[in-house]
Formats: structure tokens, C-alpha cells, sequence
């Protein structure tokens, strides 16, 4: 039965990837966004979301709190669409879109050849900004986790290893000794921090202890190497900031729950920026 469902939602998902390639990038990104806003409450907890966003911004009021939800449902609307247009971000058409913010960063560790953890969450258009790190001569894997719709999943992964990052790292005890082999080789790491991981540790976020991952901060331990967030916001329409932050060095001698919380402080102020495009609909907390 769980197959039969995948595969509705794989045939439903390429027509509409055929459909918005016809429409092209800006009128389709803005149709998907509406269609997403009028369709996406039904399949998702209200009750769980509206929850999520008052931990977060406790004084919230009623129409604020509605605004929040109705730009993230049509930033997720607008994130499917621009799935089938991620090609033409990578080699040109929409490339003078994406403006970087901290470019002398990445200048920085290209000069002096540094090993860093790129670290995120998922904001507007997330898949860019691995790609925009690979594009600027960053040598890099990326850390995944893969969808659970097998058939979806495998038109993803093509996308992300060709347009978007050609390291994929998949979650799991195989991708970890990806990881290592990548280590090794010099690469810099990027991953999401913001899903919730049933092998990572009570961490706070936003005052309630979540399920967090502990990744960067072992690779902080184990390699003594710098950490890097990137925050990426829609301006508007197919209009995106990707910012750069000064790298960060920790201590040897600071714990790995300690930089899990660091890092996780991060994460919150990245969400109170721009909460519109932060995807609220997952139970970090449960």
C-alpha cells in the first residue's frame, strides 16, 4: 500500500515538474506558492505548527502568527517548483539572482586551503546554497538525508548530484565512512542541523530540549577544524541572499554537548530572522 502511495505522488510530481517547466521559473515558483498555501494545511497539524512557532516567538499574536504560516507554506510551494529550474540556477539563467553576502570568507579558506563544517537549516531555497559553495571552487560533500518516497528519491539524489553538490553524503553508518574518506581528502563538510535525529542528543532550542545532531561537533573534536553557518533568505520571488559568517573556532577542550548547544543558538537566531521560511511543520521537540 505504502509503495502504491509513493508511486502516486512520483507520477503526480513529475507532471507537475513538466507542467512548471513550461510555465518557466518565475510564474511557476509564484503558482506553486499559492497552490502550496490553500493545500498544505490539510496535510499537516495545524495544532503542531502553531505550537512550534509560539515556542519560538512566544508574544505572537493571532495575525501574525497566520502571516508566518501562510509565507511558509508558499515558500514550500515555491522550493517544489524551483526543484526542475535548480539546472538553470547552476549554469546561468538565474545565476544573477543569488546575491553572497561574506564572499571574502570563502575567498579566505580557498587561499589558505581550509577544512570547515558548513552548517544550515532549512530556509527558503536551501539546495542553493551547497550549490552556490560548490560553484565558488569549495571542495565539498554534502550530508543528506533521503526521502522517504524511494521512487521521488531517486530523481532528488540525480538532481543534487549533478546541479547541486556532486558529494552526497547519505546519512547512516555508510555515509559516515564517506565522510572519513571525504575528511581525508580535504574536503569541507555542509549539513542541515535543524532535522530532527533519533542518534543525536537532547539539545536547547528555544528553551525545550530537541533531538539534535551531534555531527559537527565531533567533527569539531576529532579534526579541530572551524565551523561555518550560512543562512540563505528569499528576497523575493526567485530573488535569494546567501550570507557568510566568520568562521568559528572552538576550544579543544569544550564537550561536544557544549557545541551542540552553541550551535543550536545559532540555528534559533537564524530562524527569529526570517521565521516565514523556516519549515514548521516537523515536531523538533516531540
Amino acid at each position: 500500500m505504502k509503495l502504491i502511495k509513493y508511486l502516486f505522488q512520483f507520477l503526480l510530481a513529475i507532471f507537475c515538474f513538466v507542467f512548471f517547466k513550461i510555465l518557466g521559473a518565475k510564474l511557476a515558483s509564484g503558482l506553486s506558492g499559492k497552490i502550496f498555501e490553500k493545500i498544505g494545511p490539510f496535510f499537516r497539524s495545524k495544532k503542531i505548527i502553531d505550537e512550534n512557532i509560539k515556542r519560538a516567538i512566544p508574544n505572537i499574536n493571532d495575525e501574525q502568527l497566520n502571516n508566518i504560516k501562510i509565507s511558509m507554506w508558499n515558500n514550500y510551494g515555491r522550493v517544489f517548483a524551483e526543484y526542475i529550474f535548480i539546472k538553470d540556477f547552476r549554469k546561468g539563467n538565474l545565476e544573477e539572482n543569488i546575491e553572497i553576502k561574506g564572499e571574502e570568507v570563502l575567498d579566505e579558506i580557498k587561499k589558505k586551503n581550509l577544512q570547515v563544517i558548513f552548517i544550515s537549516g532549512h530556509f527558503s531555497n536551501f539546495e542553493l546554497m551547497a550549490m552556490s559553495l560548490e560553484k565558488n571552487d569549495i571542495k565539498l560533500a554534502t550530508i543528506y538525508r533521503p526521502l522517504n518516497n524511494v521512487f521521488l528519491n531517486l530523481i532528488m539524489e540525480k538532481i543534487r548530484k549533478k546541479y547541486i553538490c556532486k558529494n552526497q553524503i547519505k546519512k547512516g553508518i555508510g555515509g559516515l565512512k564517506n565522510l572519513l574518506k571525504y575528511k581525508k581528502q580535504n574536503f569541507s563538510t555542509a549539513l542541515m542541523i535543524d532535522q530532527r535525529v533519533s542518534e543525536g542528543i537532547l539539545s536547547d532550542l528555544f528553551n525545550k530540549k530537541a533531538l539534535t545532531t551531534t555531527i559537527p561537533a565531533q567533527l569539531v573534536k576529532k579534526y579541530n577544524i572551524p565551523i561555518v553557518p550560512v543562512f540563505i533568505e528569499r528576497i523575493n520571488d526567485l530573488k535569494f541572499k546567501i550570507t557568510i559568517d566568520k568562521p568559528i573556532f572552538f576550544s579543544k577542550d569544550i564537550s561536544i554537548n557544549s557545541i551542540t548547544d552553541e550551535l543550536n543558538k545559532i540555528l534559533g537566531k537564524m530562524i527569529i530572522q526570517k521565521p516565514e521560511h523556516w519549515i514548521w511543520t516537523h515536531n523538533r521537540w516531540k
